[in-house]
C-alpha cells in the first residue's frame, strides 16, 4: 500500500474512530464534579477556537490567514486537540487520556500532513510565505502572519456548519454528567 493509499484511509476513517474511541471513553468514564469542572473549561476553550477559526475560513478558496490563523496553520485541528483532551479530563480515567493520546498521535499527524500538501497545491506562493510565519500546530502569538485578513463572519460560521461540534459536544458533556451523578 503507498503512503498516498494509507493517509488517504486514515483520513476517511478519523472520525468514524474517534466515535469509538468515544464510545470506549465514555464506558471507561468515572468523572466527578473537579474533572468535569476542569474538562468544561478546556472544552469552552476548544470551542471558541474552533469557531473563531470557523468564522475565518473559507475552504479552498482563499487561504485563510487571519484570525487564528495568524497564531497556527491549523486552528480547527488545535480545537479539536482541546475537545478531545477536555473529554478525557472530564472522564477522570488515564485509560481515557491515553485513548486520546493514542488516537491523536495516529490520526492527527497524517491529516496535517495531508492538509499542508493540499495548500501548497493550492496556494503555492501564499501559502511558502504563510508557512514560513505561522507555526504548524501550538500557536506562536510572537510570530504571527502579517498581512490583509478578512474579518469574523457568522455567515461563514454557519456555513462550515461549526454548530455540529458545539451540539456534539453538548451531548458528550451532558453523557458525562449524567454518569457523574448515577455513579
Amino acid at each position: 500500500m503507498t503512503e498516498r493509499r494509507i493517509v488517504s484511509m486514515i483520513y476517511r476513517w478519523r472520525v468514524r474512530a474517534a466515535l469509538f474511541v468515544l464510545i470506549a471513553v465514555i464506558v471507561l468514564a468515572r468523572p466527578t464534579v473537579r474533572s468535569i469542572s476542569i474538562g468544561l473549561a478546556v472544552c469552552a476553550l476548544g470551542l471558541l477556537i474552533r469557531g473563531w477559526a470557523a468564522g475565518h475560513i473559507r475552504k479552498e478558496k482563499q487561504l485563510a490567514v487571519s484570525g487564528p490563523y495568524r497564531f497556527t496553520r491549523n486552528p480547527l485541528y488545535l480545537g479539536n486537540f482541546l475537545l478531545g483532551l477536555s473529554i478525557a479530563f472530564g472522564a477522570n480515567s488515564p485509560w481515557c487520556v491515553g485513548l486520546f493520546a493514542l488516537y491523536f498521535l495516529v490520526f492527527y499527524p497524517p491529516v496535517i500532513m495531508e492538509e499542508l500538501r493540499r495548500m501548497k497545491r493550492l496556494f503555492p506562493e501564499e501559502y511558502e510565505s504563510y508557512r514560513k510565519q505561522v507555526p504548524l500546530f501550538f500557536p506562536s502569538f510572537r510570530r504571527r502572519a502579517t498581512g490583509e485578513g478578512s474579518a469574523f463572519s457568522w455567515g461563514l460560521y454557519r456555513q462550515n456548519r461549526e454548530r455540529r461540534a458545539l451540539a456534539g459536544s453538548a451531548v458528550v458533556w451532558a453523557i458525562l454528567i449524567v454518569k457523574m451523578l448515577v455513579l
